[in-house]
């Protein structure tokens, strides 16, 4: 495997090739993101993986700095795993060599909407570093988790307005044996929390079942789950059930027609915010 820091080192080892699969990520990789490098072999080549901490999408009281940065354990997890040709690890200065005042607003409908209300400014930096390693690394096709729901949305939709040619292919989220989405952030759970952490999938796969059984009182359903956290430990953000297409909040006609619907949610566990969804 390849390790550049470099846009131009970068781009000498990707000359000529024009069937890239690309997964970025922030590294302190675990085995979620070793099938998304997995999933990417399936799609292009080479595969293309960049571990890069984007300040543009932390809030001013958000966790940037305790972030996990594991770049020589991240490097040895790819080399084992055999799926990587290059891995680009850019610093700030590489990939912000001046103040980026150019950046990707996305709509107010989607981007400031759930996880957008709770974190003001997420997608703008998230929406704007995607734009920017795509173009860096100009792959065929990228590879996103569906752990991050709205996020894979946004970028989508980005590369269809501005007409970027590569294809996302969303993975479907990788859990550990109990349930749990894997995250980086899991790390920081408490024995305690760690042991407390299953019963958010579980009340999403709840929630499910009662949908599919015809149960219509959504927000009923979305109040129950919401204070079984809340009664547990948990500060709820958002648990509420959608319309996959949108996320905009279901009519009776969505449950009756059997419109794609998907439930996502944020909770934090003492310190730690965790994030999950669960398509309908």
């Amino acid at each position: 495997m390849k390790v550049v820091h470099t846009i131009q080192e970068l781009r000498d080892q990707l000359r000529g090739q024009n069937r890239a699969a690309f997964v970025p990520t922030m590294g302190n990789l675990h085995e979620g993101h070793l099938q998304l490098m997995k999933e990417a072999r399936q799609h292009g080549d080479p595969v293309v993986a960049s571990i890069f901490v984007n300040r543009l999408q932390f809030g001013p009281n958000e966790d940037f700095d305790r972030y996990p940065r594991t770049l020589a354990a991240d490097i040895e997890k790819l080399e084992a795993a055999r799926d990587v040709y290059v891995l680009f690890a850019p610093d700030e200065r590489e990939l912000y060599p001046e103040p980026q005042n150019f950046r990707v607003q996305p709509p107010a409908d989607l981007g400031d909407i759930l996880e957008g209300e709770f974190r003001p400014g997420f997608f703008e930096g998230v929406s704007t570093v995607v734009l920017k390693l795509l173009s860096c690394v100009q792959p065929r096709t990228a590879v996103f988790g569906k752990k991050d729901y709205q996020q894979l949305m946004i970028v989508r939709n980005m590369c269809r307005q501005f007409q970027l040619p590569v294809d996302i292919v969303a993975h479907e989220t990788v859990r550990d044996a109990d349930g749990l989405a894997m995250s980086s952030r899991n790390r920081f759970l408490s024995e305690a929390e760690r042991a407390e952490a299953p019963r958010l999938y579980a009340l999403l796969q709840g929630l499910r079942e009662q949908v599919i059984a015809g149960e219509m009182d959504v927000a009923a359903l979305e109040r129950a789950a919401q204070d079984d956290l809340t009664a547990h430990g948990w500060q709820v953000d958002y648990l509420a059930l959608r319309r996959q297409h949108d996320l905009r909040a279901p009519a009776a006609a969505d449950i009756e027609g059997k419109t794609p619907l998907v439930i996502v949610a944020a909770a934090k566990l003492g310190a730690t915010r965790l994030i999950d969804n669960l398509e309908v």
